[in-house]
């Protein structure tokens, strides 16, 4: 018989079950590779800022006053035997998300390392929000479980946190006009393009349990210059970042002099959101695999990247891949297994190279200036490296995440690009 001390906890363990809801297949894709204790899933995005820090109090009070209106904030994930689930939980109390740091500034990339390799477990909604003394200033360093929130979620809901000067425009919106519904030619691509089309490298392997993290910044004007070395038109920014990054991974002796097929592949995010309204938090992205010329020169090398990029259309790839991973049934299977190692494996993909812009022009946080972005993703599993590219205002910021077993390629790598994007402007 339930006693009426024991019937509260039951009435809220109830109404706990009725409110879950199955996870999205890419939601639970992300969530089973922590759960299963293949690696660990937290995703990050760092933002300096010029001038006076907030108090942990006043940082407290502004997201809680920006941040209380966003349901998946709240959401913690539990584990079933059939799928996992989300499941809504009270308001979250800022206390235990929002935490200070007294340490040098000196000590930011050790810092940061450090928090990006600790696992947002199940206890509450897995994300932080932290704040680093920085040079010049302070950084804010906010983290989440990827199965939570993807790139273009924590960029939102940093820029949400700040606020725009009122001489300056409103910031504009990525995206714009919804793209068009991928067709059946998108959707046979998106089937096939599961093929092998990458193979081992040196640095694939197991994964330890720390990371190292170093970054590079570039300022936009000079990576504006290098977008405009290809005679045939001006290159994109993603292409400059992906041909640069083909060149670094050739000079650190990484792929080899010679072309071999299958070669080296990036697998690079995109954003499925159409751009029409407010941007949803979650994950809401597609991975296309796009092939990192190994020989040439770095404008060799930008030609044979923008041209791929440009044939391959991949917004509209992107989408019909969305798709077809969002019809998947969810449930466990022998055959989801088979193909989640396979996913896994650098047969698919050499390594995950991701660049974005914050689309936020000039904010502040009180009189504090908000001066560049950078982007640390989560490492997945067979795949020590990974790196980034986040643009905002007058900086670009490239990093690259490593395990501490290939920390000597953290460390090296982020000038390997900057010279290579110093190359395409000569």
């Amino acid at each position: 018989m339930t006693s009426p001390t024991q019937l509260p906890a039951l009435v809220a363990a109830g109404a706990a079950r009725q409110a879950a809801v199955d996870m999205p297949p890419l939601d639970a894709w992300l969530f089973r590779h922590q759960s299963g204790g293949a690696i660990c899933m937290t995703a990050a995005v760092l933002a300096w800022f010029e001038g006076p820090p907030p108090t942990l109090y006043e940082l407290r009070a502004r997201v809680r006053q920006r941040w209380a209106v966003h349901e998946r904030l709240r959401l913690t994930a539990v584990e079933t035997p059939a799928w996992p689930q989300w499941v809504p939980g009270p308001q979250w109390d800022p206390a235990h998300h929002v935490a200070a740091h007294d340490t040098s500034p000196a000590a930011l990339e050790t810092l940061a390392a450090q928090l990006l390799a600790h696992p947002l477990g199940p206890a509450r909604p897995p994300w932080q929000l932290h704040l680093l003394p920085a040079e010049s200033g302070f950084a804010l360093f906010l983290l989440s479980h990827h199965a939570l929130l993807d790139g273009v979620s924590l960029v939102t809901l940093l820029r949400s946190l700040l606020d725009a000067p009122a001489a300056v425009p409103r910031p504009r919106s990525p995206g714009g006009a919804a793209p068009p519904v991928p067709s059946r030619l998108d959707r046979v691509r998106a089937v096939l393009d599961v093929l092998p089309r990458a193979r081992p490298l040196p640095f694939h392997g197991p994964v330890d349990a720390r990371r190292a993290v170093s970054w590079s910044r570039v300022p936009v004007s000079e990576l504006s210059t290098a977008r405009d070395a290809l005679a045939s038109g001006r290159a994109s920014a993603n292409a400059v970042f992906l041909a640069a990054a083909a060149g670094a991974l050739r000079t650190a002796g990484l792929t080899g002099r010679v072309s071999r097929l299958p070669g080296v592949c990036a697998m690079v995010p995109v954003d499925v959101r159409d751009g029409s309204g407010p941007v949803v938090l979650g994950n809401h992205y597609a991975t296309v695999r796009v092939p990192l010329p190994a020989g040439g020169g770095p404008r060799q090398r930008l030609a044979s990247v923008d041209g791929f990029t440009r044939r391959a259309a991949l917004k509209q790839r992107a989408q019909a891949q969305a798709r077809l991973v969002a019809s998947r049934p969810q449930r466990h299977g022998r055959f989801d297994a088979l193909l989640g190692r396979y996913a896994d494996s650098p047969l698919f993909s050499s390594l995950l190279c991701t660049s974005a812009a914050s689309y936020a022009g000039q904010l502040t946080l009180g009189p504090a200036r908000f001066t560049a972005l950078a982007g640390l993703p989560p490492l997945s599993p067979g795949h020590p490296l990974a790196m980034s590219m986040l643009l905002h205002d007058e900086t670009a910021v490239v990093t690259v995440v490593t395990d501490h077993g290939h920390r000597h390629l953290a460390a090296r790598l982020p000038g390997l690009i900057r010279e290579e994007i110093d190359a395409l402007r000569g």
